[in-house]
């Protein structure tokens, strides 16, 4: 879309070069999202600060992925589903929990489940969960610490999703092999 600019470091505003810098440390280029976001420095500086911050959960690699993919599929984020397939091969998670993630089914480790339905879950329920919800959260051994750190990769994902979503960002062609596009579900008569 033309209202939203790709910038690099030599055009971006001031106040986001820093954190453009920094993006570009953390994953060896500026991936287009961090370009889009560069218009508000800001957005930029938040979704940064934030997006470090729960690297430093007490999460695992493939939880963090499993997380994020969870919120991607359900936001329809055909950026980040990409990105975010390519981050959780690079994890370890396998090939059967990525391919469950990108088709929004169930995973075949049962802990990992549990916990990309309870991001499922608050996303659907606006973070309004039933008592039984919370303890199958719970009885598959996550902490209250960890529901709340859930709802920090949500902030993190509502900022690059909703951003993705209205300027209609370009995939890096560094992703370009993992395209994605939310499955139909088909309705079934019973």
């Amino acid at each position: 879309m033309t209202n939203f600019p790709l910038f690099e470091i030599d055009t971006a505003p001031a106040d986001s070069v820093d954190w453009l810098k920094k993006a570009e440390q953390n994953f060896g280029l500026i991936p287009n999202v961090e370009k889009v976001m560069a218009l508000s420095p800001q957005l930029l500086a938040g979704y940064t600060f934030m997006w470090d911050g729960f690297n430093t959960t007490s999460f695992s690699d493939q939880e963090k992925q499993v997380i994020y993919l969870t919120a991607n599929y359900e936001n329809e984020c055909n950026y980040c589903v990409p990105w975010h397939t390519i981050l959780a091969e690079q994890s370890g998670l396998s090939q059967a929990n990525i391919d469950a993630l990108r088709g929004g089914s169930q995973l075949e480790d049962s802990k990992l489940n549990a916990l990309s339905q309870f991001t499922r879950l608050l996303i659907a329920n606006r973070g309004k969960l039933s008592e039984m919800q919370m303890r199958d959260f719970f009885d598959a051994g996550y902490s209250s610490q960890q529901a709340l750190d859930v709802i920090l990769a949500l902030a993190v994902k509502l900022i690059s999703n909703y951003t993705n979503s209205i300027a209609g960002t370009p995939l890096d062609k560094e992703a370009q092999s993992k395209v994605w596009k939310k499955p139909l579900i088909e309705m079934r008569e019973e």
